[in-house]
């Protein structure tokens, strides 16, 4: 028996194996359509009852091996990727809930995300009750309804940098018969996979460290196989029911423990087309083949920036859960012991405006809506990504408004330290 593989060998081998004479480096299949002999064979794939290629919108060659990699880094069954993180949630969301339904969010959530739980959802008649993370098993029990279909959460939550207990939430999930989804961009699978915890969907924004370089926006979302949805039909009609645009196929059925991810993909795809396009993809491998070596830096540069921030006297209050006496410390430990991720949320003594003016003296790192790339980058959430919450859902969400949202990235942390320094004292 072959021994399994590591994360640091799936990042840079699996997804593509050449056969001979084939390119060493994944190809870019730059094609909507892919060419066939017979009507037979077509109609064949039409009907999923052959796979293969036939038009990109659906399946490319190039998107399938980045996805077959991230899969493989989770230690999924099957992943789909999506043309953005926000994609990414929404399909993962829609493909178990329809008008009338049900989802219990955590609150300290992206506000990307927050938004299309609180507003857009809501607009499809899809109901989202918000709950603090860290209320005991007990209280998240009480906020399922029989019409709940998931529980959501993120690994380490952005930007406030706290640590979702993946096994509270997952216990509680299964026992009320729904799955459990975890958004895991900032931790990656290289310092957390959310499947060993119990954790059932695996969402991402790749557009983050997974592409490593501000080069692509996309999303992936990879499926466990673990649930099962035949226990649970009438809470999964979708996939437990014949679904009358392919002749009456029964995805639980026909796919068993890839039910969920070929649903997302023929169903959802084929009718919202959210798709990632070849080019990204491969953009996106480029960054995959060397995130375990990426991940290492940025956590251990992210210490060092924390740990002088927490012993600066012009520093309010820091979030890193790889401090020691951090809230999130001991979950840390638990579900990150190799680290969490290069972001880290503090405020400054002077409140919102004085946080404000240091950003605009910082020299090497940079003011833009993005975070975890390799360099350094910053960001005032309250004014930016989360400018539509009031300071009441602003602090629900778990982002003080004066947090300031600090993505530490690969460069030399003494360079880093410093530009902070001389941002402080100007």
């Amino acid at each position: 028996m072959t021994k399994k593989q590591s994360n640091d060998t799936l990042c840079v081998q699996a997804g593509w194996s050449p056969k001979k004479g084939e390119p060493r480096v994944l190809p870019i299949y730059q094609s909507t359509t892919f060419k066939y002999d017979t009507s037979e064979q077509m109609a064949r794939l039409f009907d999923l009852e052959d796979s293969g290629y036939f038009y990109t919108r659906l399946q490319n060659p190039t998107n399938d091996a980045v996805a077959a990699k991230i899969a493989a880094l989770e230690g999924g069954v099957g992943a789909m990727l999506t043309s953005s993180g926000q994609a990414a949630s929404f399909f993962a969301i829609f493909n178990l809930c329809s008008a009338g339904d049900h989802l219990v969010s955590s609150s300290t959530i992206y506000g990307g995300t927050f938004n299309l739980f609180a507003v857009t959802l809501k607009k499809m008649g899809i109901e989202t009750t918000f709950i603090n993370q860290d209320a005991s098993a007990e209280e998240i029990a009480a906020a399922i309804q029989p019409n709940t279909k998931l529980l959501f959460g993120e690994t380490i939550s952005n930007p406030g940098i706290a640590v979702f207990d993946i096994e509270k939430f997952a216990r509680v999930a299964h026992s009320n018969g729904i799955p459990l989804i975890v958004d895991n961009t900032f931790a990656t699978p290289i310092n957390c996979r959310p499947f060993e915890w119990g954790a059932d969907i695996v969402i991402h924004s790749t557009t983050k460290y997974m592409d490593g370089h501000a080069s692509s926006v996309g999303g992936v979302i990879v499926d466990s196989g673990n649930f099962d949805w035949d226990a649970h039909a009438e809470k999964f009609p979708g996939l437990t029911e014949p679904d009358p645009s392919y002749h009456g196929l029964t995805y639980s059925k026909a796919f068993g423990k890839g039910a969920f991810i070929t649903k997302a993909t023929v169903q959802l795809m084929r009718d919202l087309g959210a798709i990632q396009s070849p080019q990204n993809a491969f953009l996106i491998n480029l960054g995959l083949e060397s995130l375990h070596l990426r991940m290492s830096r940025h956590c251990e540069n992210a210490q060092k920036v924390a740990e002088y921030l927490k012993n600066n006297d012009k520093v309010a209050w820091v979030n890193y859960c790889g401090l020691k006496g951090d809230k999130y410390y001991d979950l840390a430990q638990k579900y990150l012991p190799n680290g969490s991720c290069g972001v880290v949320s503090f405020g400054l003594k002077g409140g919102r405006d004085l946080s404000i003016r240091f950003m605009d003296n910082l020299k090497l790192a940079a003011i833009v809506t993005h975070v975890a790339d390799a360099r350094t980058s910053v960001l005032h959430p309250a004014s930016h990504t989360h400018r539509q919450l009031s300071d009441e859902q602003l602090i629900a969400a778990g982002v003080a408004p004066d947090l300031i949202r600090f993505s530490v990235g690969i460069e030399s942390a003494d360079d880093i330290i410093a530009d902070i320094e001389q941002a402080l004292e100007a």
